[in-house]
């Protein structure tokens, strides 16, 4: 089983459902109209949780066999995300919530036989954990963990990011420890959120919803649990680290409203990522902090995993100690990173700090449109032969890039993406399986090192482009979707599943790359034609020649 298979279709089927799936969101009043403690300003969608648990549970049912653990999470998934629809519709009272999470909890309990069974080295090691106990200790932190997720839906792409942190970590400690079942479930809720925040990422089109946000949480608490109490040498306290940010965000907040003779249930503007963007952060950057603390958390859960349970016990507390420490200084010392014309920052983003706003973007996006030229040109010129019949779709490819110039150029830009996304996968897999002898273990590394370079690129320049129109759903995201799935499995292929796996990331990089390029070049710019012209040319000099 290829692992990398089912996180590609769980991504797609997300990507091609969630279009699908919003047009009904009036009819269904599946939206999200903007009040006093929300950050967007008008009505977004919230169909992005439907096509989630859609695009994650197919993959499960196809390759994950039945056993009573499988069906207790289908069945409790299955009443969170039904639940939670509803919840977006007629907005549930808390109690309510809590009622429908405590039944799915109770679902994986007893059906499943998911539960804390033992505490480790946190007790005496004659203690044996009384089952009441156990009962209500599961059911807690299972609830606890699904509203923690849930309370930090805040930001665009912020619960989808840092659950998506969670459930890789997940998969990698399953995997280490031979739980496949474990590794497959995980990599599907991974393909599946990768595959929302293509529309959630700031400025978002679609929200998850509370059918998201629940599920994810209770997925994350479930499975953190499956790792951790099963016959695994990993830490008991393991779990408290893989949630870590979204278990303090939670945690903080509900003592602060406590304190202050409010309801601990009550929304309002005191999560963390609120303080953040009061400290003077913009919405992209106080994500991007939130993913960095996430990230502290899940690189101790990993480094950490082997340690007793103490030892993890007492480096969660410094460090959630440490970061509620630092918001609390910043909040007595009426500390800002930006305010208005006076201020730190000034009032530029983090990222245009290099030399302005101006000059960052176009240092980035010169960056990119250079970068991705070369690298894609170096593919062809690492190719030791190519067939006739590429060289005689380059040909062909070449004309229609010319007549539609001519003829139609305000079908511009879709003729470009079909001329990439049908040649960039062959390109790519000839460049990996027929390159030059002079390619070594070196050359390789350095080639493969660009791809990550260029992600870089492309992230900076999404983050400072003032566009709206770039990286959008097209109807040729479906042909995508069938290349990624089949190209790979096809029976003349007798790759490695180390080079197969290569292959496929530098499509989804390339892909990705050039779909952000063309959302930013304006309609007169000419560069990617004069590029892929130049391109093409040489794959018809080696495929003749």
């Amino acid at each position: 089983m290829n692992l990398f298979t089912v996180f590609v279709l769980s991504l797609f089927l997300t990507i091609a459902l969630i279009p699908i799936i919003k047009r009904m969101d009036f009819r269904m009043n599946l939206m999200d109209f903007p009040d006093e403690r929300k950050i967007h300003e008008l009505p977004m969608s919230r169909s992005g949780g439907i096509a989630m648990a859609l695009g994650g549970i197919i993959p499960v049912l196809i390759w994950v066999p039945m056993n009573p653990l499988i069906r207790s999470l289908h069945v409790g998934c299955a009443l969170i995300v039904i639940f939670g629809v509803v919840d977006d519709v007629k907005s549930l009272k808390y109690t309510h919530k809590l009622l429908v999470q405590t039944t799915g909890a109770l679902v994986v309990m007893f059906y499943g036989n998911v539960r804390i069974h033992f505490l480790g080295n946190l007790v005496p090691s004659d203690f044996v954990l009384p089952y009441f106990l156990s009962i209500a200790l599961t059911l807690i932190f299972i609830v606890g963990v699904t509203n923690a997720i849930n309370l930090s839906d805040g930001l665009d792409g912020l619960a989808g990011g840092i659950s998506m942190l969670s459930f890789v970590s997940i998969a990698f400690l399953a995997y280490r420890c031979g739980n496949m079942d474990l590794a497959i479930m995980c990599l599907a809720v991974v393909g599946s959120i990768l595959g929302f925040l293509r529309y959630n990422t700031y400025p978002a089109i679609v929200f998850m919803g509370d059918a998201g946000s629940q599920m994810l949480g209770f997925l994350c608490a479930v499975f953190t649990l499956i790792l951790t109490q099963c016959n695994t040498p990993y830490s008991q306290i393991t779990p408290l680290f893989l949630i870590g940010f979204p278990i303090l965000d939670t945690l903080t907040v509900m003592v602060e409203r406590i304190a202050n003779g409010g309801s601990p249930f009550k929304s309002d503007k005191n999560h963390l990522h609120h303080k953040l963007m009061k400290l003077g952060l913009y919405h992209s950057e106080s994500v991007l902090a939130i993913y960095f603390f996430q990230a502290l958390f899940i690189s101790c859960a990993i480094f950490l995993r082997f340690y007793s349970n103490g030892v993890n016990f007492m480096v969660f507390i410094g460090l959630a100690g440490t970061i509620i420490l630092l918001f609390e200084l910043s909040r007595k010392k009426q500390f800002h990173l930006r305010v208005e014309n006076e201020s730190l920052l000034g009032s530029t983003s983090v990222l245009a700090l290099i030399g302005g706003e101006r000059f960052s973007i176009r240092f980035f996006f010169t960056t990119l449109k250079w970068g991705l030229h070369l690298l894609f040109f170096f593919q062809c010129i690492i190719c030791e032969s190519m067939p006739r019949y590429l060289g005689v779709g380059a040909a062909c490819f070449i004309a229609l890039i010319l007549i539609t110039k001519r003829v139609i150029p305000k079908a511009r830009k879709n003729v470009l993406r079909v001329v990439l996304y049908c040649s960039i996968p062959l390109l790519m897999y000839f460049s990996t399986i027929d390159a030059y002898h002079w390619m070594g273990p070196r050359m390789v590394f350095i080639n493969n090192s660009f791809f990550i370079i260029l992600i870089f690129f492309v992230i900076a320049t999404l983050n400072l482009t003032k566009r709206s129109d770039g990286f959008k759903i097209n109807p040729l995201d479906f042909l995508i979707f069938i290349i990624i799935i089949i190209f790979p499995n096809l029976p003349s292929i007798h790759l490695e599943d180390m080079q197969i796996k290569m292959v496929v990331a530098k499509i989804l990089i390339l892909f990705f790359s050039f779909d952000v390029l063309l959302g930013e070049l304006r309609q007169e710019d000419t560069f990617l034609e004069m590029s892929l012209l130049a391109t093409f040319s040489v794959i018809i000099l080696k495929s003749f020649i």
